[in-house]
């Protein structure tokens, strides 16, 4: 079956919705480097939309009718929106679910130490990485510091062009011998990944501090490069070292999105898996004027660590929300939510493995995605037998079809890579729990889970509009 390159399909009007859509999807991913981040442009975004908090509603004994738009946190790392339509929520939600978390280096609670001259801060790699792809690029700080008072520093260094960057040394090639031989997974171990952050000892004026053998001259004080940045990050940031115990600081790759090749066709950004599909998700959403059934965007955290933790897909935040929104729309009981989720619909909104001509052995061609394809369909992820995967039933894909087609939405269907190669799985299996219909949708990417991703800008737009066909229409 052949499928049209997806920028061959569009008229001067769509490319010019393409090219606004994209630079708008390049400023998400430039202010959103983590999950708080994602939330705190998500929230502002949406609330300028016209959505109000779910809880304030709760709070104040309102009730929800056909076209109100309310949302819901969960520990400023996961959101819920819903936006009300015509019919009764019993009859099920048009859902879209992605996750805004991403692969990369999290500070440890005792991070702050000195070796031989430099200042380092210990970290633990977060998701699945290629731990080599993190050594010699320039590296940013974000995330907060809560203090014991329950006062927050929020931090984001290295974004700034006066601001420092941070970097993980690596062998020069010269002594790189016997490293060269190692094996990929072992060339740079996890416990490497530790970034620098200073080398320049801090020295104290003997003459102002009491000594009776003070002689004007300056000394350095024991781990005084350590010292030095302890210094920095009182005056200039606000907190101590103590005040690492908690914190949660995500190490990142400086830099914004960007477009690549000379054609300007692609995007080359950090965390495009999968706030991607976030975004696209997103602003599908915002852009639905009117909606039979109830529609429905999640936003969650974890899907790299397996979905757990009180942010995860596999907690009940989703559910209660559900819950608590069918209250106030006068519906709520035990066995109407039971009927509203398992009569859902949802696109499980997550990237997949673009095709690489450079690693074809790796790719089955027929069944497999490319950039510039169109939305991708994954039926099932999952590794060799599909283990670990949700396998979307052929009615339910019929359906999407048929209102891909109605309305002209370019789309692919693909596997994995080629069977026993790998694998990998999405939040789709947790909501299939439910009994509803779900599938794998979203975008291409090239490089995925390295610092820097590719992906299509075509492909960025055709999911859009993709998954706003979808809550129109499912």
């Amino acid at each position: 079956m052949e499928r049209k390159n997806t920028w061959e399909l569009y008229d001067k009007k769509q490319l010019k919705e393409l090219e606004k859509l994209n630079k708008q999807y390049r400023n998400f991913l430039d202010e959103g480097k983590t999950e708080r981040e994602c939330i705190d442009k998500i929230v502002n975004t949406i609330e300028a939309a016209g959505y109000r908090e779910l809880e304030e509603l709760v709070s104040n004994g309102e009730v929800l009718k056909e076209g109100d738009k309310v949302y819901s946190v969960c520990m400023n790392k996961s959101v819920v929106m819903y936006k009300i339509g015509k019919k009764s929520i019993t009859a099920g939600m048009n859902i879209l679910g992605a996750h805004i978390d991403s692969p990369r280096l999290d500070v440890k609670q005792n991070p702050l130490y000195e070796d031989n001259g430099f200042a380092y801060l210990d970290t633990h790699y977060y998701g699945g990485v290629k731990k080599y792809q993190w050594v010699t690029l320039p590296l940013a700080i974000h995330g907060v510091v809560v203090k014991k008072d329950g006062s927050i520093v929020e931090v984001n260094i290295g974004e700034d062009e006066d601001d420092p960057v941070f970097f993980i040394s690596d062998l020069l090639i010269h002594l790189a011998g016997e490293q060269l031989e190692k094996k990929a997974a072992k060339v740079i171990e996890g416990e490497a990944l530790d970034i620098i952050v200073g080398n320049k000892p801090i020295l104290i004026d003997k003459t102002k501090v009491e000594d009776k053998n003070a002689d004007g001259k300056k000394e350095k004080v024991k781990e005084a490069v350590k010292a030095g940045v302890l210094d920095i990050l009182k005056e200039v940031y606000g907190f101590e070292e103590e005040d690492f115990l908690s914190a949660e600081l995500e190490v990142v790759p400086d830099g914004k999105a960007r477009e690549a090749g000379f054609d300007r066709s692609m995007i080359l950004a950090y965390g495009q898996d999968d706030r991607v599909c976030a975004y696209t998700s997103l602003q599908a959403m915002l852009d639905v004027k009117e909606c039979e059934k109830t529609i429905c965007c999640i936003l969650v955290d974890k899907e790299e660590i397996g979905s757990v933790g009180a942010t995860g897909m596999q907690s009940r935040f989703f559910e209660n929300s559900v819950a608590e929104v069918m209250n106030l729309l006068g519906e709520y009981s035990e066995l109407n939510l039971r009927r509203a989720l398992s009569r859902s619909n949802m696109l499980s909104s997550d990237v997949s493995a673009g095709y690489d001509p450079s690693y074809a052995s790796y790719f089955e061609k027929k069944n497999t995605a490319y950039l510039g394809g169109g939305m991708v369909f994954n039926k099932f992820t999952g590794a060799r037998g599909k283990s670990g995967s949700n396998d979307a039933n052929a009615e339910y894909i019929a359906h999407i079809r048929n209102i891909f087609e109605m309305k002209k939405i370019n789309f692919q269907t693909a596997e994995l890579g080629k069977v026993d190669v790998g694998g990998g799985g999405t939040i789709a299996y947790i909501l299939a729990l439910y009994g509803m219909n779900v599938i794998d949708s979203g975008v291409a990417v090239l490089n995925m889970h390295a610092p820097w991703e590719a992906t299509s800008k075509a492909d960025v737009y055709e999911t859009y509009r993709g998954y706003k066909a979808f809550l129109e229409n499912a």
